[in-house]
């Protein structure tokens, strides 16, 4: 199920102003551009994602009557341009990693190739839709390797930059690893397990922390967690512990209990030896407020009792790396090689392809840029062709095969490049065709 269709106006002026440049002068031909982020240092490995977005926008691209109607009042473009818009449909070829693939900086994570005009038009699409699901799926990643297989749940809708940022921030975690997301509206169209419990408000409307507890117990008997710290995490643990008592004469049995605040390392010992002491081992503690890979590792580090984690505002806006250096260059046009010279921008010239060679033990020992038509014994190739004269080769794949994908690729990349506060490069080189192509 698709959100909505954004269609081909969402793209910057110069995109469009560009393209009216290349009619008017009949620059029709065939050009390539490749996708990669820039090395930053913040990050040693990316997640691809975004893929599935950008071929559904592909299949449908076409400029509406509106569109038009709207460019035609801004009195910018030639009113044979604007003719021409009206038929334009994409007809080119996306080959890309697909999503859940590890990668790493300057690797092209997709190549369109496609009329000049077309290609062009596409970029900021390209880049806004790539760059921002990577950067989240990416820093879910971390979040993920850091809990060390304690279930993530995504709770950062409230914080993201608008819904729609919410709703792929819900996707590109799920695909990453996590468990679920409070996120009901991305539960419906993607299928997403959907988790919650209470909020302190909900405990703060009774006359007692213990009423609340039992009116959710009595209304949820069979998915119950108690939001246990609105006043007193250690009096609230008590009082959970006497719904639970209540629940367990019923036949029912109390889920968990979740920590919002406080020293969550301290706290959650202290209230696992309340639980555990009342006969209750089998109530899980949940905990969130402020979670990421790093506040996750630092109180695992301090021997937490904690099960979950819901993982909110600073995951959702990647808070300690909001955005990445990726770009979209030319490196191919009609029959000519081409590349950007800039200091400190320079790109690759031609087609190109990813080249990944593992070791015995099937971990990734070492990736190769080289030129498309490339091809070695000991390494396969990352990009595939995902669309050909602007259609679909496959169909979408469902996110749990996606996040099956993820998974196994993560397990794949040694743990020295997952960590969170260490640079440490993985081994990407050139190959000496593409090396010579550059001169």
């Amino acid at each position: 199920m698709r959100l909505y269709t954004v269609g081909p106006l969402l793209t910057d002026l110069y995109e469009l102003t560009m393209a009216a440049a290349y009619h008017a002068n009949g620059r029709f031909n065939e050009a390539t551009f490749s996708t990669f982020i820039r090395s930053s240092g913040k990050r040693n490995f990316y997640v691809a994602a975004g893929l599935e977005d950008i071929l559904d926008e592909l299949e449908d691209f076409r400029f509406s009557k509106r569109d038009i109607e709207y460019l035609e009042r801004k009195e910018v473009f030639p009113k044979d341009f604007l003719r021409y818009l009206k038929a334009l449909r994409f007809t080119g070829t996306v080959r890309a990693m697909p999503e859940g693939t590890i990668f790493f900086p300057d690797e092209p994570v997709l190549e369109i190739t496609a009329p000049v005009i077309e290609a062009q038009i596409i970029e900021t699409l390209i880049l806004n839709t790539i760059g921002f699901q990577t950067l989240i799926a990416t820093k879910a990643a971390r979040c993920v390797h850091a809990a060390a297989d304690r279930p993530l749940i995504d709770f950062s809708l409230r914080r993201t930059q608008g819904h729609y940022a919410g709703i792929k921030v819900a996707r590109s975690t799920y695909m990453a690893g996590f468990a679920g997301t409070s996120n009901v509206l991305a539960g419906k169209i993607y299928d997403i397990p959907i988790s919650g419990t209470m909020a302190h408000s909900f405990v703060m409307t009774f006359e007692s922390e213990f009423e609340a507890f039992k009116a959710y117990a009595d209304t949820f008997p069979d998915n119950t967690v108690l939001l246990i710290d609105t006043y007193d995490t250690i009096f609230g643990a008590r009082n959970a512990v006497k719904i639970a008592r209540e629940m367990k004469k019923k036949g029912k049995q109390l889920i968990g209990v979740r920590l919002d605040s406080g020293d969550m390392a301290a706290l959650s010992k202290t209230v696992r030896k309340i639980l555990d002491d009342a006969g209750f081992p089998g109530v899980k503690i949940y905990a969130s407020s402020g979670f990421d890979e790093n506040k996750i590792s630092e109180v695992l580090s301090k021997g937490a009792a904690i099960d979950a984690f819901g993982v909110g505002t600073k995951m959702g806006v990647s808070a300690d790396a909001p955005y990445s250096d990726i770009v979209y260059k030319l490196v191919r046009f009609n029959d000519r090689n081409v590349r950007k010279l800039s200091p400190g921008k320079t790109t690759l010239a031609g087609k190109k392809q990813v080249f990944r060679k593992t070791a015995p033990d099937g971990r990734y020992a070492k990736d190769t840029i080289g030129l498309r038509d490339e091809a070695f014994d000991d390494a396969y190739p990352l990009l595939e062709k995902a669309m050909a004269n602007g259609r679909r080769l496959q169909s979408s794949p469902t996110l749990e095969q996606l996040q099956g994908r993820f998974k196994k690729n993560f397990l794949l990349l040694d743990d020295r490049y997952k960590s969170f506060d260490e640079t440490n490069t993985y081994p990407v080189t050139i190959s000496p065709r593409l090396k010579a192509l550059q001169k």
